[in-house]
């Protein structure tokens, strides 16, 4: 299922993702999951929280630049050779796989849930709702 992901670029300092996590606790805003990519002076962070468009709102006027942008989250079985039967149907369709993260908690069946981001998320849902189907019997997570 589509979900909304947000993303900042904050130096890499001491603090810099802690005043983020301020100015979301503030408003009472859950981080549910989250990824972090460096380099040497920059870091872009990415997360899906329990009210995107309230973290839009409370981060562009805490001064942040933000992106919002749809990812996918999926629930997947906790054994060897889970991810293939989420990775292969995006292969098969010439999916690319940007990154991938996983969410902070389990879902509706006690299952681990990644997030995917891909270069077409909407043709990636479809394949991964046909598949995983025929794969578990389950539908695509949805938070």
């Amino acid at each position: 299922m589509c979900v909304k992901q947000v993303s900042v670029i904050l130096e890499n300092v001491p603090g810099a993702f802690l005043s983020v996590g301020e100015c979301l606790a503030r408003e009472n805003i859950n981080i549910r999951a989250i990824s972090v990519a460096d380099t040497s002076q920059t870091s872009t962070v990415r997360f899906v929280t329990d009210n995107p468009q309230k973290t839009l709102s409370v981060l562009k006027s805490n001064g942040y630049n933000t992106l919002e942008n749809d990812v996918i989250a999926v629930e997947i079985p906790d054994h060897p050779g889970a991810l293939r039967a989420v990775l292969k149907p995006l292969k098969e369709l010439n999916i690319n796989v940007l990154y991938f993260y996983t969410y902070l908690g389990r879902g509706e069946s006690g299952q681990p849930i990644v997030i995917i981001g891909v270069d077409r998320t909407g043709d990636a849902v479809e394949a991964l709702k046909k598949n995983w189907v025929h794969t578990f019997g389950n539908e695509i997570y949805s938070l």
